[in-house]
């Protein structure tokens, strides 16, 4: 085989006009063997310049034996980690398994390129392989990640092991179960003062005056705290249900911040409140759910921080696209291992404390699920002794940063 292009194209222009002089002197047509020679040239050009087909680079992700296989090209285009196995070994492994069980599992006995009990029972044991149901495992890669592997025969006997990171929806799962179970007590704890209360006065227990006034305010103080509660799960309900849909209110802030404070205007605290408001741009926005995010940040402010000092609430522009609003107070502030945590629904600094003062649990959930469906940002900092600062970003309106 000629190997160099030049060589093969010289080759090829002899050829050709051997074949016009051919036909030259058979017939006598100089214009006939000129029309051959361009034939045979760009005919012979074709196929000479073609070359030999590209060699394809071994690939390491597979053993020899499946080398340029389709299996092996359809488990490297996969996401996810995807191993084909034959009685005991690894024989391929896209680059996702790679990157999770290392770049050695490659001709592996399979207990050692997984390494999970559950797993090896499975791809082993000859009884197990007929089933098609998943297995979970817990172990691979951190020690947080599941997964769920499945297993699929091919016609040739070999089996694909199919692996899908379960870590999200189990997470997901498990804030369900814990939220449920959380709401049940928050509502369980009330209830059964409430029924308690009932059966003592029942009982002739409230017959004195005093003592019937007493109970009945403890029973009202109770509903009333059942009452908080439920319409928190409900606006946190709604609010999660318009996660996905755009505010489509034009929302004036230092106005809302004027109506919120004057409603808040009976509470005991009302004298600490100092507002520093700047003319802002608007933002688009939900009102209602914006006037409960003001409602929850200025109230924990109030409740948390020291009567007699400022709570301060400040808005102003931030740069030409957001606008800032700070809440703070000089409380007795949050050890810093609380704060990452202080947004997950029912979570509590000091329970007793949180109760004794009105607290559901849900007033910080609320506030980051408003802020997140207004594509906003919420940041929390605090020092123990000296106080806490709620900071929420939120975007202008898009008309106005287009004029």
């Amino acid at each position: 085989m000629l190997s160099s292009p030049a060589t093969r194209t010289i080759l090829a222009i002899g050829v050709a006009a051997l074949a016009a002089l051919l036909g030259f002197f058979l017939n006598g047509d100089a214009q006939a063997a000129l029309v051959l020679f361009v034939g045979a040239l760009a005919a012979i050009l074709i196929v000479v310049l073609g070359g030999d087909p590209p060699v394809t680079a071994p690939r390491d992700d597979l053993l020899p034996g499946t080398q340029g296989t389709a299996t092996g090209d359809v488990i490297e285009a996969i996401a996810e980690p995807v191993l084909v196995v034959d009685a005991t070994r690894v024989v391929a492994a896209n680059a996702a398994s790679r990157a999770l069980l290392g770049a050695h599992i490659l001709g592996e006995d399979v207990r050692l390129a997984i390494r999970h009990p559950a797993a090896a029972e499975r791809l082993l044991d000859p009884a197990e392989q007929l089933s098609n149901a998943p297995i979970h495992l817990v172990g691979l890669g951190t020690r947080e990640q599941r997964w769920e592997m499945r297993v699929h025969t091919l016609a040739s006997g070999e089996r694909v092991v199919h692996l899908v990171d379960r870590t999200g929806s189990y997470t997901a799962d498990r804030m369900r179960v814990d939220f449920v179970a959380n709401a049940s007590h928050e509502l369980r704890t009330p209830l059964a003062s409430l029924l308690g209360y009932v059966e003592t006065l029942a009982d002739g227990a409230g017959e004195e005056p005093e003592i019937r006034a007493r109970f009945l305010k403890i029973m009202h103080d109770e509903a009333r705290r059942m009452d908080r509660l439920i319409s928190d799960l409900i606006s946190l309900s709604r609010i999660e249900a318009d996660k996905y849909r755009a505010p489509a209110e034009s929302v004036q802030l230092d106005e809302l911040i004027d109506q919120v404070c004057q409603e808040l205007s009976g509470s005991p605290r009302a004298a600490d409140l100092v507002t520093e408001i700047e003319a802002v741009h608007p933002v688009r926005g939900d009102r209602t759910q914006l006037s409960q995010l003001l409602h929850n940040v200025i109230g924990n402010a109030m409740k948390y921080g020291r009567h007699g000092t400022a709570v301060t609430v400040s808005l102003r522009s931030e740069g030409e696209a957001m606008v800032r609003l700070a809440v703070t107070d000089q409380g007795e502030g949050i050890p810093p291992e609380h704060i990452p945590r202080l947004t997950e629904r029912f979570y509590r600094v000091d329970s007793g404390r949180s109760r004794s003062l009105g607290g559901t649990g849900l007033g910080l959930a609320i506030v980051k699920h408003v802020v997140e469906r207004h594509r906003g940002r919420l940041d929390i900092a605090s020092a123990v002794g000296v106080g806490t600062t709620v900071t929420v970003r939120l975007p202008i309106e898009p008309a106005v940063i287009k004029s």
